[in-house]
């Protein structure tokens, strides 16, 4: 079983930082994609990923101001969250690309349960 964990929510005034942990546990052979989401209202939307071997790419909406980070020996990923604006409060979701063993034929996406991150005026 592989378990999702996220960390570092709370409430940041605008333009202050935060920093998002998540991290991966279980039976893990590998790991290939992580990534961070936000819903706000419903929608899902993509923030940032990170593949094994750190290559990152951000929506356009937080270029310049996170940056997502990765260890591979802990399992873990991170967000650096800065010059957070109102639009950024949202639930952010750690996702993960995990093989569980060496014969698995594909990476199988997991979900962490949210970590609500507010931002006020």
């Amino acid at each position: 079983q592989v378990q999702l964990v996220e960390s570092g929510g709370g409430l940041v005034q605008a333009g202050g930082s935060l920093r998002l942990s998540c991290a991966a546990s279980g039976i893990i052979f590998d790991i290939n994609s992580m990534a961070w989401y936000r819903q706000n209202s419903g929608k899902r939307e993509f923030v940032a990923s990170i593949l094994t071997d750190g290559s990152t790419n951000y929506a356009d909406s937080v270029k310049g101001r996170f940056t997502i980070s990765r260890d591979n020996a802990e399992n873990t990923v991170s967000l650096q969250t800065d010059s957070v604006k109102l639009e950024d409060t949202a639930v952010y979701y750690c996702n993960a690309g995990i093989r569980s063993t060496r014969t698995s034929a594909t990476h199988r996406v997991y979900w962490g349960q949210g970590t609500q991150v507010t931002v006020s005026s």
